[in-house]
């Protein structure tokens, strides 16, 4: 596929708070070569597949790791699995790379931006698992289109997944819950479970998010789908 020079339009943060010095060193030391190559435009403008040599076992991949804990988490319960964290938010990727430093995992790798360009790149039925964490709900009707779970997200997930692949959603929103339960079969994906307060997966790791859900009264649920 080539590049048309088209681009596509982005919402949400960027960046946040300023960074604490630590978090700058490990922008500058520890990025970079946890960073998948050839993924943007800039690097691939003809978009041609990711050679995947690079992955052991089993791709995972996780759409918006916010602080990276949940990500952390399963790299160290899996080490034979090889998982990829797509996040465009530069104070969210400085966590995360603290939190690696500190399990000391190896089988991590980032796209640091927008997912629908690592989509682009990823080799066709190659992800056996993906998670899509807390992600950001545009409560507004008139912002529903940019939440995650819309065809122009869900139609290019469906193709890198595998048949059979496991497509695992939280969320405290419950008309985000409406929408993925309404477009995510749409996309291929059949509905496998369906919980809510309790009913997290064996391996979850509660995150930040959901713990300031839990504080404000908003309860979480968690829906599981599999591909094909």
């Amino acid at each position: 596929m080539t590049d048309t020079g088209d681009r596509r339009n982005f919402y949400g943060r960027i960046r946040g708070k300023t960074l604490r010095a630590s978090q700058k060193d490990y922008l500058a030391e520890d990025l970079g070569p946890l960073t998948l190559r050839n993924v943007t435009r800039e690097e691939n403008p003809t978009r041609s597949p990711l050679d995947l040599g690079f992955a052991k076992g089993p791709l995972w991949l996780e759409v918006g790791f916010g602080g990276g804990e949940h990500l952390v988490h399963m790299a160290a319960r899996n080490p034979d699995v090889t998982i990829l964290g797509a996040e465009p938010f530069v104070n969210g990727i400085a966590m995360l790379l603290g939190k690696i430093r500190g399990a000391g995992v190896t089988n991590l790798w980032l796209h640091p931006g927008d997912v629908r360009d690592l989509f682009d790149v990823l080799p066709d039925s190659c992800l056996t698992k993906v998670f899509l964490n807390y992600p950001d709900p545009w409560p507004k009707a008139r912002h529903h289109r940019r939440r995650f779970v819309t065809p122009e997200y869900l139609g290019p997930l469906a193709r890198k997944m595998a048949l059979g692949a496991e497509f695992r959603v939280a969320t405290d929103i419950p008309d985000y819950v409406r929408q993925t339960l309404e477009e995510v079969p749409l996309a291929g994906f059949t509905l496998v479970s369906q919980t809510g307060p309790g009913g997290a997966w064996d391996d979850w790791l509660s995150t930040r998010y959901e713990q300031k859900a839990l504080r404000e009264g908003r309860a979480p649920h968690y829906l599981t789908f599999r591909r094909g």
